[in-house]
């Protein structure tokens, strides 16, 4: 008996004519057209270049549908039984561009608008002004240049957890202890984080940190009246809230590495710290890359610390971009600047992000 292999997962050629691919491609192109005329229409219309007075971007989502439909129909009438097959991702696909490509567009709009909510005119188109007011916005900058500073912060907060780590690694007493206690920060929010630690605990005239710091000698413990205090205060609770974060992926990188190694180095005579330099840290390399990225994107949302306690006082000397958008739509009600900003900042950390992670490519690339 000849082996004819499984039959059933062999797709074959399927006999089309070159009308019906034609007539595919046909109502692919048409409801194309249709979208882009549809979504040109109803931007001149909004703009005021052709006021027709739509009220909603309805039509254009209706566009966008049929184009959908007519997309999903000519890969089975083009491909055959090839394009049913990808009708299992096409939808999906078209479906994830409608909720990430149509808000992105909306956004831009907004960004080159000025639209107060405290203003009666509505949205209106006003060019490049939100650029030059971001431009020469001494705030803006001002938190781009904190962000600097909560983004150094990461290594100490890194060299801490990497510290914690090899210590719940060791064979201590009450390991398993340490280890749920040095996790109960993560499982608190940042909002109550602020509450109950900054709000509270640091608070200047009942607090139990400003009294004890009270009693050791300073006289006014106030951990937010100047501008690098307050700074500093800041990145010591994210640091303690985020900390065990890092903790726990270097311990699950810890615990990875095969005991033979590390016990081949101090058979050759390494001592505790050159083990640890020349093998323990080169392996967790990948891990500790890995944790710093995360911590990273963790770290360029910082926000809610921020809004809690300092409102991005004193002066926004305690800002970070995140807060400083926020407040600029909550206490100015500024939507069109606002959205400018929010667009700006994620362009600067993709790029930020796409640096970072070919340098850490290149660096957990294996040197031979």
């Amino acid at each position: 008996m000849s082996d004819t292999g499984d039959l059933l997962h062999v797709v074959t050629n399927d006999d089309i004519s070159p009308g019906r691919q034609a007539f595919g491609k046909a109502i692919v192109w048409a409801s194309l057209a249709l979208l882009a005329a549809t979504a040109l229409v109803q931007t001149l219309d909004r703009t005021g270049a052709l006021p027709i007075g739509l009220s909603n971007w309805r039509p254009t989502l209706y566009a966008y549908v049929l184009f959908s439909i007519c997309l999903c129909w000519s890969q089975v009438l083009i491909r055959g039984e090839q394009g049913k097959r990808v009708l299992f991702v096409l939808p999906a696909a078209l479906f994830v561009i409608s909720l990430v490509v149509f808000p992105l567009i909306f956004g831009m709009m907004i960004a080159f608008s000025n639209w107060n909510l405290s203003s009666p005119d509505g949205r209106q188109f006003n060019g490049l002004d939100n650029v030059r007011q971001m431009w020469s916005d001494p705030f803006y900058w001002n938190a781009l240049g904190n962000m600097v500073w909560y983004l150094l912060a990461i290594i100490v907060e890194y060299a801490i957890a990497f510290g914690l780590a090899l210590l719940l690694n060791a064979q201590i007493r009450a390991r398993k202890f340490f280890r749920v206690a040095f996790l109960l920060p993560l499982m608190l929010s940042p909002v109550a984080v602020s509450w109950m630690v900054g709000k509270s605990m640091l608070e200047v005239r009942f607090g139990p940190i400003a009294n004890l710091a009270r009693f050791l000698g300073w006289e006014d413990p106030s951990f937010f009246s100047s501008p690098e205090l307050a700074r500093a205060t800041i990145m010591v609770l994210d640091a303690w809230t985020y900390i065990p974060f890092m903790m726990i992926m270097i311990l699950a990188g810890l615990q990875a590495i095969p005991k033979d190694v590390q016990e081949a180095a101090r058979v050759d005579g390494a001592s505790a710290w050159r083990g640890f330099w020349e093998v323990t840290f080169p392996l967790m390399l990948p891990v500790s890359i890995t944790a710093i990225l995360i911590r990273i994107i963790f770290k360029l949302k910082l926000a809610d610390i921020i809004i809690n306690l300092t409102s991005g006082g004193p002066g926004g000397a305690t800002d970070s971009v995140t807060s400083f958008i926020y407040r600029e739509y909550r206490d100015r009600s500024n939507v069109g600047y606002g959205t400018l900003l929010a667009m700006v900042y994620l362009v600067l950390i993709i790029i930020f992000m796409t640096i970072l992670m070919k340098l850490a490519d290149r660096w957990m690339r294996p040197k031979y």
